[in-house]
């Protein structure tokens, strides 16, 4: 792909050529497009993509990803910024065209960093995950075998011979008869999550999937595929910076993804130190409420603990007047001399709300954050339950939460994108409240307050739409957030 500032060229083809260019209305994206744009074209069509990506982020928060609601939003979505979505569509040809150039676009912009590439990879796979999901039937092996994928429907003799055994093994066909349910003969190699959980019919090194499951062996496919071709990416990366024309867009780009990031500015003296017990069993995340009860309980937590913790208290609304009483009040109980915690701690909590040392004010800690830094050790509380804890003691806490069993089940499959413990108490705040945000706790006029460095959101669904997977955190100096254990 080369680009110019004026003057440039689109590929004219036949019509039998645009339709070989761009069979599907999606793809694994394996070949770059060659052609040459206008800068102009670049930005516009890497602005519509993160548009979209962003869409697919929030519809995922809103809605559960495969219903009505949601698809007809994301189709919505795709309409209105001209991308292919529908097979079947006429001149489909320039939708499929912007797709496929705005992806390789954004590559670029998204390999620059682990976190990054996460994002840019989860969104793409739920966008994947949609289109396939609208696909024809009679287009599902065509695409399968432009995607490099070798998975074959079976024949109605082979369903008939093997109709038993596969019913049996999959537990997507429950009670149903095969019919016209598609079974697809994949290499056993392909399917090990399936094998793993004892879903699928296995014989002669071939595993029998059912449509049903096949889509999350075509996602594994893609997620591999992608994550290796942005690590290659990122390797030419320094050849593409040197272009003064792309650096800035790019570097915009990799930012525009980042939601709110639940700084405190926000929500300032929305809650008192009263509330927080009750709101820690109502809104509180699972590694949020873990911390609460380890501290009330113990009267002290570790720095991993009160950094995490800290931050996210900051964020819900906490002044830093409420938490330097809030910590003190805790602290002292557990035999602690006021003038040690005065002397040890305030200067760090006055640090992490930017009010000492280089007077950044820090944001909480975003889910990815929380799970790729500090994991927890013994004796520690922080972290995340999901990732960091035995599975049957997570089981055991989330039932000591009063959770049914049924929707224990369901926790890793609810379909939502949450991914800041602050965006889990606004939403939960939200529906607690009919869609209404937490009502404010009036501030005492002598408290100063910051300036607010980013426009306040208008209301509490806006706010929820947007997630943040971790702002970049200058950790110098923050490591000694807390850092004494005594």
């Amino acid at each position: 792909m080369e680009f110019s500032g004026r003057k440039w060229r689109k590929l004219r083809l036949a019509g039998d050529q645009r339709n070989a260019s761009y069979p599907h209305c999606l793809q694994f994206y394996l070949q770059p497009p060659s052609e040459n744009i206008s800068l102009i074209e670049f930005e516009n069509l890497a602005i519509d993509r993160v548009k979209l990506l962003k869409s697919v982020e929030n519809l995922g928060v809103s809605y559960v990803k495969g219903t009505e609601q949601y698809q007809s939003k994301l189709e919505s979505e795709l309409r209105k910024l001209k991308f292919s979505y529908r097979e079947n569509l006429e001149d489909e040809y320039e939708p499929r065209r912007r797709d496929h150039i705005s992806h390789f676009i954004l590559r670029l912009a998204y390999c620059q960093s682990e976190e990054l590439r996460r994002w840019f990879i989860q969104q793409e796979m739920d966008l994947l995950r949609f289109r396939f999901s609208i696909l024809p039937k009679d287009k599902i092996q065509d695409f399968l075998k432009d995607s490099q994928l070798q998975f074959e429907a079976i024949s109605d003799e082979e369903k008939t011979l093997r109709e038993q055994e596969i019913v049996a093994s999959s537990p997507s066909l429950s009670g149903l008869k095969l019919g016209f349910e598609s079974i697809y003969k994949i290499p056993f190699a392909d399917a090990l999550d399936l094998f793993r959980g004892r879903k699928v019919y296995l014989e002669d090194g071939f595993a029998y999937v059912p449509l049903k499951d096949i889509v999350a062996i075509i996602l594994n496919e893609f997620r591999a595929k992608l994550s290796k071709a942005l690590a290659l990416t990122a390797r030419s990366l320094p050849a593409v910076q040197s272009d003064e024309r792309l650096q800035p867009l790019l570097n915009h780009l990799s930012h525009s993804y980042t939601g709110q990031d639940y700084s405190t500015q926000g929500n300032v003296g929305k809650i008192s130190l009263d509330q927080i017990d009750l709101l820690s069993t109502k809104s509180f995340p699972p590694c949020m409420r873990q911390l609460h009860k380890a501290l009330r309980e113990n009267h002290h937590l570790r720095h991993g603990g009160r950094m995490q913790y800290g931050l996210f208290l900051k964020g819900i609304g906490l002044t830093l007047e409420q938490a330097l009483q809030f910590w003190k009040q805790e602290f002292i109980k557990g035999k602690m001399d006021p003038d040690k915690f005065d002397k040890g701690y305030s200067y760090n909590i006055r640090h992490s709300f930017g009010k000492e040392g280089k007077r950044t004010d820090y944001t909480p800690f975003s889910c990815l954050k929380i799970i790729l830094s500090n994991p927890p050790s013994q004796g520690d509380y922080h972290g995340c339950p999901f990732r960091h804890s035995d599975p049957e003691l997570l089981k055991q806490k989330l039932q000591s939460y009063k959770i049914s069993p049924g929707g224990i089940s369901q926790v890793d499959d609810c379909g939502f994108s949450l991914n800041h413990p602050n965006q889990f108490f606004c939403e939960s705040q939200r529906i607690l409240n009919g869609g209404k945000d937490i009502k404010k706790e009036p501030i005492q006029p002598e408290t100063p307050q910051p300036k607010p460095s980013v426009q306040k959101t208008k209301d509490a669904s806006s706010a929820l739409a947007s997630l943040n997977s971790s702002l970049e955190m200058d950790m110098e100096g923050l490591e000694d957030y807390f850092s004494e254990d005594s």
